[in-house]
């Protein structure tokens, strides 16, 4: 079999998915078989009839499908090859735990009993022999995964950036043990300083070039991972270099890949640092992925939902704005513009028109507080937000959300780089309609504003949450109503 990224491994996860319908479907038969013997008492003659109970032939077709929308919920079908069978059985007990509580209530609770012990005893067998056969499927298709990355048929690409004395030691560390963790080495990229004549050093000193292949400098960093579709990162950099982690962690903060640090002893004894293997290197880890993935789904799911109640109950208003603008001046009634959205990519975002026709006949430019610009029929829908209604197309597109960082052109955010990095974190969420930094900080007149209000998006993005979107939501309506928008 020819070797495949693990990033790229949907076989894994469809064999997973299969593994968790059957022990499902099999766990509920066995369960219906087992209430009805020891609960009902029911005598083994009359269990030919039990396979034409429409309870029975419903429940075989569809809690199975109920118990795969809750794993998805949860967050269980991620790549197969980063999951730990220890943890794994963790997790599978606890969302066990939960659909056995739900079923109960839905489908147990109005059986006929002789007691209320028979709902203890209901319970205790459904928990039972789901978990157990939910655990054992679960087992045999993760250590199945774990022979095929041993025997390098699974792989995750994987780019160092270092190359000198540390660098060297976790991969010699590694050697021999990188393909059974799934490691393949593709190069190293070399964060040696400038020496004086303005050249990168040579990255040979105590180094990996005679292991792996010079890829290239920080600068050719972003390059390197897209041509070689690296899925993860390890960052081994000497003491000496720390002060370059944060543009390292800048340049890799829209990149979707999985980024290891090695630790210092201070990262250690902080308790920054979590074993997922016992053999071979420890890393401080950080994934692409910001909140758990039910609250991601839970995310989207909101975003179509009042998107659709917000593009059809107010679809008159819709059309009372729409007529306005034709009214206020010449033009057409809607506006776009390219800007920049998750991991950099580039989308069409459209607003109702609020300034003259060739507004920026003279090049970009941020809009002010009095800006001539504007018609008077756009200092209205400023002021109440009218003007980015037409957004919610975007989040039904999903090409934004309702709570995220405002999406900027890239015009501007080629001058923002040049002065932070930092502000690449933000392409690691989808755009929004609305976010803290318009909460907290508002519409930014300059450059140095745009890097004020950045901040704020910062923390969001650190802090992401549905219950920190709903707060964001109540700040932002409350401002609308008082009329406080730009």
């Amino acid at each position: 079999m020819k070797a495949r990224t693990a990033a790229k491994d949907v076989t894994g996860i469809g064999a997973y998915v299969l593994a968790d319908y059957l022990t499902a479907l099999l766990a509920w038969a066995i369960f219906f078989v087992l209430r009805k013997r020891v609960v009902e008492q029911l005598p083994w003659s009359a269990f030919p009839s039990v396979l034409v109970d429409s309870r029975f032939l419903a429940g075989v077709f569809v809690v199975p499908l109920g118990w795969l929308l809750l794993y998805y919920l949860t967050g269980t079908y991620t790549i197969l090859y980063l999951k730990s069978r220890i943890k794994e059985l963790g997790k599978t007990f606890f969302v066990t735990l939960a659909g056995v509580v739900f079923l109960f209530f839905i489908a147990l609770i109005d059986d006929v009993i002789s007691s209320y012990q028979d709902y203890y005893v209901s319970v205790m067998m459904l928990f039972t022999t789901h978990f157990v056969l939910t655990s054992i499927g679960r087992l045999v298709v993760l250590s199945q995964a774990k022979r095929q990355m041993r025997r390098g048929k699974v792989y995750f690409p994987t780019l160092f950036i270092g190359g000198n004395k540390r660098a060297l030691e976790v991969f010699q560390e590694l050697n021999g043990k990188a393909t059974a963790q799934g490691y393949r080495f593709l190069g190293y990229v070399d964060t040696a300083l400038e020496n004086n004549n303005g050249n990168y050093g040579n990255g040979n000193g105590n180094g990996l070039s005679q292991w792996l292949p010079r890829l290239g400098t920080l600068a050719d960093l972003e390059r390197v991972i897209a041509g070689n579709h690296v899925r993860q990162v390890v960052v081994a950099i000497e003491t000496s270099e720390h002060h370059q982690l944060r543009g390292i962690l800048n340049r890799l903060a829209d990149r979707n890949v999985i980024i290891k640090i090695v630790p210092d002893m201070y990262d250690i004894l902080s308790g920054a640092v979590r074993m997922n293997h016992l053999q071979g290197a420890y890393f401080i880890e950080i994934y692409p992925q910001l909140m758990a993935r039910w609250q991601y789904i839970a995310k989207r799911i909101f975003d179509i939902s009042v998107s659709v109640l917000v593009l059809v109950l107010l679809s008159p208003l819709y059309v009372f704005t729409a007529i306005r603008v034709k009214l206020s001046s010449p033009g057409p009634i809607f506006y776009s513009q390219e800007r920049i959205g998750l991991h950099g990519k580039p989308f069409r975002i459209y607003k109702f028109r609020s300034m003259y026709v060739n507004a920026e006949s003279n090049g970009p430019q941020l809009s002010s507080h009095n800006d001539p610009r504007v018609t008077p029929w756009g200092r209205v829908m400023r002021k109440w937000r009218l003007d980015e209604l037409p957004q919610f197309y975007n989040v039904l597109k999903g090409e934004m959300s309702i709570v995220g960082p405002r999406p900027e052109r890239k015009y501007y955010i080629d001058q923002i780089l040049s002065i932070t990095t930092d502000y690449r974190h933000l392409h690691r969420v989808k755009p929004g309609i609305t976010s803290l930094g318009m909460v907290k900080f508002g519409y930014a007149e300059n450059i140095q504003q745009m890097i004020t209000r950045m901040k704020y998006d910062l923390l969001y993005i650190e802090n992401m949450s549905l219950l920190l979107d709903l707060k964001i939501l109540f700040y932002t309506l409350r401002t609308i109503l008082q009329g406080r928008g730009r």
